[in-house]
């Protein structure tokens, strides 16, 4: 199992002093998530050969390796041209990660759920593209649901995943949406059921805290104007929110989960070393018994 940190948090330090502060955090894997500098959000790549040179040497100097590579793309778009679009970043962005000798990629579904089946049909329209860019390069994915997804709960998700019909296709399990995706439940999120769901396809999980936004009738957050269809969640430290940490973990271990397990905490830019320090000492304790 490798244990990784998403920078986000260091993205605004130059790419050297960002991998050098994960090290001394005490990781050994970063996942690497979107940054202004070398795979902005939804825009084609900015890092060129020097900055990928630059990315592998402080690697190396520090000690550090890629658990993953995570761009996010508008490839599930229903406007063809920004598909299209999408498609051709995530070509580049598959170059370069191939280029950082990097076995695995991760990112969302990605749509619109009020367009759900014209999304789905641009998804798969995309994979046809894709799957066989992946392969040649040798280079896994693991897709996660994401609140405000064309797929946003954990069964359909899962289902989806399957359907792609490829061993190196798999799903992220993402803590933090866990009230999303359990779906209209009202009692909160069976984290348990939706990971033993999963099986074998679950490998890769994203490990932060986050409230549940059903809870108090539909009040734990007042949205305004009322009926508002914004969805809503948090990246918070391990037991600053509602997720059941013990069936969260408790499952893996039953599982014997041995993927990718990826703190991702956001919500703390001002003490961003103290979080991640915490995480990391957190998910050791709980996943390397």
């Amino acid at each position: 199992m490798k244990i990784a940190l998403d920078p986000y948090m260091f993205r605004s330090l130059p790419i050297d002093e960002m991998v050098r502060t994960v090290a001394e955090l005490g990781y050994e894997h970063i996942e690497l998530s979107p940054r202004d500098d070398f795979m902005p959000f939804f825009l084609h790549p900015r890092a060129d050969d020097d900055r990928v040179a630059e990315l592998k040497n402080s690697l190396r100097t520090h000690g550090v390796k890629l658990s993953s590579v995570l761009p996010l793309y508008k490839w599930s778009s229903p406007d063809e041209t920004e598909r299209q679009t999408a498609v051709r970043y995530w070509k580049r962005m598959i170059e370069i990660t191939a280029d950082l000798e990097c076995p695995l990629m991760n990112s969302e579904f990605n749509g619109r759920p009020e367009r759900a089946a014209e999304s789905e049909s641009a998804f798969w329209r995309s994979l046809e593209d894709l799957l066989p860019v992946f392969e040649r390069e040798g280079i896994a994915l693991n897709l996660e649901a994401h609140p405000d997804d064309f797929c946003e709960e954990n069964t359909p998700a899962v289902d989806l995943v399957r359907a792609i019909n490829k061993p190196w296709v798999n799903y992220l399990y993402c803590a933090p949406h866990s009230f999303h995706l359990s779906g209209a439940s009202e009692i909160g999120a069976d984290i348990a059921a939706m990971m033993r769901y999963a099986g074998d396809k679950l490998q890769h999980v994203h490990i932060a805290d986050s409230f549940n936004h059903k809870g108090s009738s539909g009040l734990r957050y007042i949205l305004n104007p009322p009926g508002t269809t914004a969805r809503i969640h948090q990246h918070l430290d391990i037991d600053q929110g509602e997720v059941d940490w013990n069936a969260f973990f408790g499952t893996l271990r039953e599982l014997g989960f041995d993927g990718v397990a990826t703190a991702c905490v956001f919500a703390w830019e001002e003490r961003a070393h103290e979080s991640s320090t915490f995480m990391l000492d957190r998910i050791t304790k709980e996943l390397t018994v």
